[in-house]
């Protein structure tokens, strides 16, 4: 959380308290599945788009490959990757999905990830 005062922002998620602007952080977490065989190219994409994060107020806080043995309890396929990623709020992280140097390799994702499962959420 920031703590401002005396300012005027326009942010997703704020409120007041004890007359202190407060603004929650957002929180990403994105199951990625790759095709089989495109491991290389997808780490390749992550090489190349990870560092821009911080470019936008962005931190990626885990980058976990999950297996069967670190798995309690599934009822369906793992995930290649499960990454759990913050910003500063949602206009931050339209900033990072928009940007140009990001958006010059999705070729690369597209063609190396099946799906994406991404779920927004907040620290609460």
């Amino acid at each position: 959380m920031i703590f401002l005062q005396g300012f005027k922002l326009t942010v997703d998620f704020l409120y007041l308290e004890a007359g202190f602007l407060i603004i929650i952080m957002v929180y990403y977490t994105q199951l990625i599945f790759v095709k089989q065989g495109s491991e290389d190219a997808f780490n390749s994409f992550e090489e190349k788009v990870l560092p821009l994060l911080k470019d936008h107020n962005g931190e990626l806080v885990y980058r976990i490959r999950p297996d069967q043995n670190s798995t309690i309890e599934s009822s369906r396929e793992l995930p290649y990757e499960i990454h759990l990623v913050t910003f500063d709020n949602r206009a931050d992280f339209e900033h990072y999905k928009n940007d140009p140097k990001r958006l010059d390799f999705m070729a690369i994702k597209n063609d190396s990830v099946e799906k994406v499962i991404l779920i927004e959420g907040e620290e609460i």
